[in-house]
């Protein structure tokens, strides 16, 4: 991933670069947002509400690539949120923008086709790791997994995404 963001940079096709305050919105429920987005500095978050809580399904950090995937693939509408959990700078790029640049080379197609089978596997792991193992074995799992998670993000949020309640991550961190 590092050799796409560094061939971005040195090609100078970012399209902006800009900060969000703590708890400020990138995207919000019901809006199309087709740009992909590297997190310079900060953190964030991305979630879905339903009519009961907020529902923690990403986070993006420092040199990571985050996006509202669904809209910028699809270009609709998303029910995702994405927001800063600290001041947090971005750069911008858009779809089109991007698949140009992706579409200039075999080597990059074969990255971003590499890190959205990632993603996809990533995201059927957590979806079994719900369903099927207990706190204790989810919390193991996503510390080996991405350990500097746990420095980059509040143990609120990490509860959230793990679906347990910040008072059982912080025993299980103790054990």
């Amino acid at each position: 991933m590092s050799i796409l963001i560094d061939n971005i940079t040195a090609n100078n096709l970012w399209d902006k670069e800009f900060v969000l305050q703590r708890n400020e919105f990138l995207k919000e429920k019901g809006t199309i947002d087709t740009n992909l987005y590297l997190v310079v500095t900060g953190s964030l978050r991305i979630f879905v509400v339903d009519e009961f809580e907020e529902h923690t399904i990403r986070f993006g950090y420092k040199d990571n690539l985050i996006a509202s995937l669904d809209s910028f693939l699809n270009e609709q509408p998303s029910d995702f949120y994405i927001q800063a959990l600290k001041k947090t700078t971005i750069k911008s790029i858009s779809k089109k923008k991007y698949l140009s640049f992706i579409n200039s080379s075999q080597e990059y197609k074969e990255i971003w086709l590499s890190i959205l089978e990632k993603f996809v596997l990533q995201q059927m792991e957590r979806e079994r790791d719900i369903l099927t193992s207990s706190p204790l074995e989810r919390y193991r799992r996503v510390l080996k997994r991405s350990p500097k998670l746990f420095q980059e993000i509040p143990s609120k949020y990490i509860a959230c995404y793990l679906r347990m309640t910040p008072e059982t991550l912080s025993r299980i961190k103790k054990s």
